[in-house]
């Protein structure tokens, strides 16, 4: 056989490792994919079951505040400081959209046609041609790669660096492809590099051709793809976004489905109040469209009135599926006081969830079992049992490797948040509480609850608003009867936040976001990084090499039963270490409206305020 030359050797080696390396990277291109089987709408479907197609278009959604905000700073929501303009997101776009009617799916939005690789370690996406910016150009792959490096960087909100951390970069393979590349297979990546938001190189550009660096960018103009306009704001106080008449996907011949039935106002206006009871009265005296009601006696008893006997206004409690996740009274583990489980588990033995839901909440509320109550994710879903054999695979390591790290309770039934329902007493929780708390070391003497060095056990519950003051007021009395003193602050929304980004407290209320598939953003939650860092979700400051090994598992798992025996396996880790004393949810979203407003069935799992702003219209009167 004939010796090649080491030139034409070398140039077939280049072509055949050019051949296999596209062999590995092709894969069929689709507009949906899903983390787990195949995605509910097959390509060219029509629209999302749950939206009304024949919405008609026009009129304006006047909004008050969502959440406690009272007033904003700045146009970018990706940065850490200050406040962001409410309804901003409708600025934005992203390649992909989620379908609110199943779990851990995305369809093309920005991208005409998504493929993940055979090996599950980069997913491309083409972008479509009609795809424009608010100022006229075109969404091309460099934007895509400048707002994932952006992100990335450390002038963004550290979460995002968190989230998208298994992807190691955007690679810009021609002028409207561009391809992630992961760390590892993870079947969720794919599905992260989809819902990337995405701004365009402009935003931040003066007329003299200078830019402002991102992390300062606030009132400048922003350059998105979305479907409204910013046409005035009011010195924090309102807002008013208009439908951009050459929205891109509004120029197509043919309707975008993942666009059918959404944004249907030609206005969106949010209007500020400075408290609740002012937003309740503006409410029934025609000042906005719509309300979200999250507080049960409100709801009770302020929804009432002649406008409401005549059918002006309207109250409806909308069934959801999601998974209420975790809210609760959180202690900061940076704080040394915190640092027992005996006293953290003894803490929650204190709240008298029985007595709350009968004086304060009408009934209307049922007891938090775990991080991922109302879901199957639960390790309580189908009631109290011990771990199955595929938590245990997971759990038995961790024990043998990191002992103290994984509570012995882990591997019995779950044990249920403490209640005062016969024959069990607050009188009765308040005795296994000091007890708990003489083991680790405080005793009552001199007036106080004191440790060895004859210090008192003292600390601050800080809230961002005055309407959670009846419970504190009531877990304050229970506490008290230990020896426990408790002092209460509250402030404003924004220096509420400053506190929380910087983990300046003690006690403070938190409620982790639905997920029916929770992954990367676990790592922001519960991450030991994720801790170190300011402005991160894990406000806790869980530092846990066994969380940290369990969170990796949830990212890795390749089907639903892993996924389910990895998310089971952390509910049982987290609830047995006390980090949070839980309180209460509702599988139910209470709106208030007006009688012109329209909306069409709720999904499966959808949260209150984007459901009213993406699918709900109005019915002009004639």
């Amino acid at each position: 056989m004939p010796t090649l030359n080491p030139i034409r050797r070398t140039a077939q080696f280049i072509l055949l490792a050019l051949l296999v390396g596209m062999a590995a990277n092709s894969a069929q291109a689709a507009q949906g994919i899903s983390q787990y089987g195949k995605p509910k709408y097959a390509d060219g479907f029509a629209h999302f079951d749950y939206v009304n197609p024949n919405a008609p278009r026009g009129g304006t959604l006047t909004l008050p505040n969502p959440g406690q905000r009272t007033s904003f700073d700045k146009f970018n929501p990706f940065t850490l400081r200050g406040v962001t303009a409410p309804g901003i997101e409708l600025m934005f776009e992203s390649l992909a959209e989620g379908s609110a009617d199943e779990v851990s799916s995305i369809y093309g939005l920005l991208a005409e046609d998504i493929a993940v690789a055979p090996d599950h370690q980069s997913v491309t996406f083409r972008i479509r041609p009609e795809a424009k910016f608010s100022d006229g150009t075109p969404v091309l792959a460099a934007d895509v790669k400048h707002s994932f490096d952006v992100l990335m960087s450390g002038k963004a909100h550290p979460r995002y660096k968190t989230t998208f951390a298994d992807i190691t970069e955007a690679v810009v393979l021609s002028e409207r492809s561009v391809r992630f590349n992961f760390k590892n297979n993870n079947a969720e990546l794919p599905i992260l590099a989809g819902t990337l938001p995405i701004f365009s190189r402009n935003w931040g550009k003066k007329a003299d051709g200078s830019i402002v660096p991102f992390e300062k960018i606030a009132f400048e103009m922003p350059v998105g793809s979305g479907p409204y306009l910013i046409e005035s704001f009011k010195a924090g106080k309102s807002i008013v976004y208009r439908r951009n008449p050459q929205y891109w996907a509004d120029q197509l011949s043919k309707p975008l489905n993942v666009r059918v039935g959404f944004y249907n106002f030609d206005r969106v206006l949010y209007k500020l109040y400075s408290d609740d009871a002012v937003r309740l009265e503006a409410f029934k005296a025609g000042e906005f469209d719509a309300l979200v009601e999250y507080r049960a006696k409100i709801w009770a008893k302020g929804y009432v009135g002649s406008k409401f006997d005549n059918g002006t206004l309207l109250k409806k409690a909308f069934l959801n599926h999601n998974g209420a996740g975790m809210q609760g009274f959180a202690m900061n583990l940076r704080r040394p006081i915190f640092k027992d489980v005996r006293v953290r588990q003894a803490l929650g033995y204190a709240l008298d969830f029985e007595w709350l839901n009968r004086q304060i909440f009408y009934d209307q509320y049922s007891r938090i079992n775990s991080y991922f109550t109302n879901s199957d994710l639960s390790a309580n879903f189908d009631g109290p049992r011990k771990p199955t054999e595929a938590e245990l695979k997971l759990l038995r390591p961790l024990k043998a490797k990191y002992p103290q790290w994984v509570p012995d309770a882990v591997f019995e039934p779950m044990p249920p948040a403490p209640s005062t329902k016969p024959p069990a007493s607050l009188r009765q929780n308040l005795k296994k509480a000091r007890e708990l708390l003489m083991h680790a070391g405080w005793q009552y003497r001199d007036g106080a609850l004191r440790n060895e060095k004859g210090e008192p056990f003292r600390f601050e519950i800080v809230e961002d608003g005055g309407f959670f003051l009846r419970v504190i007021s009531a877990y304050m009395r229970n506490l008290e009867k230990l020896g426990v003193q408790v002092d209460i602050r509250t402030s404003d929304f924004a220096l509420h936040q400053k506190r929380m980004d910087e983990y300046d407290f003690d006690m403070t209320t938190i409620r982790f976001p639905d997920s029916q598939n929770p992954g990367n953003e676990l790592w922001d939650r519960f991450g030991s990084q994720a801790a170190k860092e300011k402005g991160s979700d894990n406000v806790i400051g869980v530092q846990s090499p066994v969380v940290d090994a369990l969170v990796g598992e949830i990212t890795k798992a390749q089907n639903r039963d892993e996924l389910r025996a990895a998310t089971r396996a952390l509910d049982r880790v987290l609830w047995n270490s006390y980090f949070v004393i839980p309180q209460w949810y509702n599988p139910t979203h209470r709106v208030a409206y007006r009688k012109e407003m329209r909306y069409p069935e709720p999904p499966l799992y959808y949260s209150a305020e984007p459901w009213i702003m993406q699918n709900w219209w109005k019915e002009e009167s004639k």
